[in-house]
């Protein structure tokens, strides 16, 4: 019986084969679409430990939702099949233009990572060569992490304050932009509810980046970010000269950049009591 079985699920997946057709409740990622003339072999989705290939040397290991799908090249369509490099700039193209950024190319590996940002989520994006089995296959990976999210209230900022003097707050922007994501707006609220409450405490906003780019744009962007949150309080009718902003980039990092977890970290704003 289970030799027949067997024989029967052989049968079944080489007649889907030979239909390129794609796999039972298989389906693109809505975050891309597929290279031509390819079909759907297989597909899954679940919660995972992933390693993720960062460098030619370094892997990271991410917790996350993976979401697996095989594509493979359509043969008959008459039209040569890409080659891996070809399916890479495909792929990073979306991924830029999605405000994301390319991670790691290694040709000789068949690997190509990619990172960005979506619906509040970071994204893990890999493309593995499977041209092994026949010319213009891959695998498509993505890992859909929460963003880091902060919960904190006004008077949690004020107690950092008096007792420190400065308070991190991870607010989520768009991706290399300064505009404030709607996850982090309620961080903004509360610090703008902290200052409606002490009428005479003034403060300074200062940006802090990770080291992914060059000094120099990443020191205008911390800038940028600093001024984006001091503009989000005065809309609040919190008094412009009771604050001032500042950037200072990648100088100042708080955690280890060469891992993921290091660089949001990195990525934050501070509320210094001046």
């Amino acid at each position: 019986m289970k030799k027949t079985a067997m024989i029967f699920v052989l049968i079944t997946l080489s007649l889907r084969i030979l239909a390129q057709e794609d796999a039972e409740n298989c389906k693109d990622h809505p975050m891309f679409n597929r290279m031509p003339n390819t079909f759907i072999g297989q597909c899954s989705q679940n919660y995972d430990q992933v390693d993720v290939q960062m460098s030619r040397e370094q892997l990271d290991t991410k917790e996350c939702t993976r979401i697996f799908v095989e594509y493979l090249y359509n043969h008959d369509s008459g039209v040569p099949a890409p080659s891996f490099f070809q399916i890479v700039k495909n792929y990073e193209n979306a991924v830029i233009k999605k405000g994301g950024k390319k991670i790691f190319y290694g040709k000789d590996a068949g690997v190509a990572t990619f990172f960005t940002k979506a619906g509040g989520k970071d994204v893990w994006i890999m493309l593995n060569d499977y041209s092994g089995t026949r010319e213009g296959n891959y695998q498509l990976t993505l890992l859909e992490m929460e963003a880091m999210k902060q919960e904190i209230i006004a008077n949690d900022i004020l107690d950092a304050l008096n007792k420190d003097g400065f308070i991190a707050l991870y607010i989520n922007f768009e991706t290399r932009k300064s505009t404030i994501q709607s996850e982090s707006q309620e961080v903004v609220n509360q610090v703008a509810q902290m200052l409606q409450a002490n009428a005479s405490l003034k403060i300074s906003i200062e940006g802090h980046t990770d080291n992914v780019g060059n000094p120099a744009s990443n020191k205008s962007l911390s800038e940028n970010k600093a001024k984006a949150v001091m503009d989000a309080l005065v809309a609040k009718a919190i008094d412009k000269s009771r604050l001032t902003s500042k950037g200072w980039g990648q100088d100042k990092p708080v955690a280890d950049n060469r891992t993921e977890d290091g660089q949001a970290k990195n990525r934050r704003v501070e509320i210094v009591k001046l």
